[in-house]
């Protein structure tokens, strides 16, 4: 990763790690670890493993520029774009998918889209976007229109016996309260980049995770019925997060708690 993007990301996640209420986010000590690991992400490893990947199963950036129908020179800005619908696949899709797509052309056996060597060329592939600004552009199309409308409602929408959504822990009237020792951010805020610094190393999980694979994670800690990586729903959450913080400079891979 550039220098210069580790620094600004840097500034951007030790900053979310401040008070809230009257209880710390982190302890001493794993704030300690995260300023180390902001400057060594072990996911590069994971990236990097990525980028083997991408280059066996898909013919590398090259490879992945043809299939998209795009030079390697307009391939950055081009990915910086996903979720996107492409006519080929006649649906709105994240990179994931796509590489699925490419894996099967070139004769693979597509990598499910939960196992983590997917993660490491999904991480590899959106990594060719980085310094970009995330600008997806949902009126491109009726398709990409109805996948934010269907993200919208997905991420408001009250399921399961408590009658949570996602909205029931990012409202503005809760933002910055702390759940399960960490801040409650605002995933509109350009600050947080919560679409522009996934996938991510997550530091409780010891690995690479996509940010689907992160909506999942809350879903099933609200006790929700877990909605599959890349089904419409699942997709149209990541385009509509995505939209409202435009304009984000992308930085992969990302770290978290």
């Amino acid at each position: 990763m550039k220098a210069g993007i580790k620094i600004v990301l840097s500034v951007a996640l030790l900053s979310s790690l401040s008070f809230g209420g009257e209880q710390f986010a982190m302890s001493d000590s794993d704030r300690a670890m995260y300023a180390e690991m902001l400057e060594n992400n072990p996911a590069d490893l994971m990236v990097a493993n990525g980028e083997e990947l991408l280059a066996e199963k898909c013919g590398g950036d090259a490879g992945l520029a043809a299939f998209l129908n795009v030079s390697e020179d307009e391939l950055p800005v081009y990915l910086a774009g996903f979720p996107r619908y492409l006519p080929e696949f006649k649906q709105v899709v994240a990179i994931d998918q796509v590489l699925q797509g490419l894996m099967y052309k070139n004769g693979h056996k597509p990598f499910k889209l939960k196992s983590s060597d997917m993660f490491d060329m999904s991480a590899y592939a959106k990594s060719l976007a980085n310094g970009e600004k995330s600008q997806i552009d949902i009126d491109a199309n009726p398709q990409m229109k109805e996948a934010y409308v269907l993200g919208e409602k997905t991420f408001n929408q009250k399921r399961g016996g408590r009658g949570l959504s996602c909205m029931s822990c990012h409202s503005p009237d809760i933002i910055g309260s702390v759940l399960r020792t960490q801040p409650l951010p605002d995933l509109s805020n350009k600050g947080v980049a919560v679409a522009a610094t996934w996938p991510a190393y997550r530091m409780t999980k010891s690995s690479l995770r996509t940010l689907q694979r992160r909506f999942q994670g809350c879903m099933k800690n609200a006790l929700l019925k877990v909605i599959p990586i890349g089904s419409p729903e699942m997709v149209a959450l990541e385009v509509y997060l995505t939209k409202r913080a435009e304009g984000t400079e992308i930085a992969i891979p990302g770290l978290k708690r």
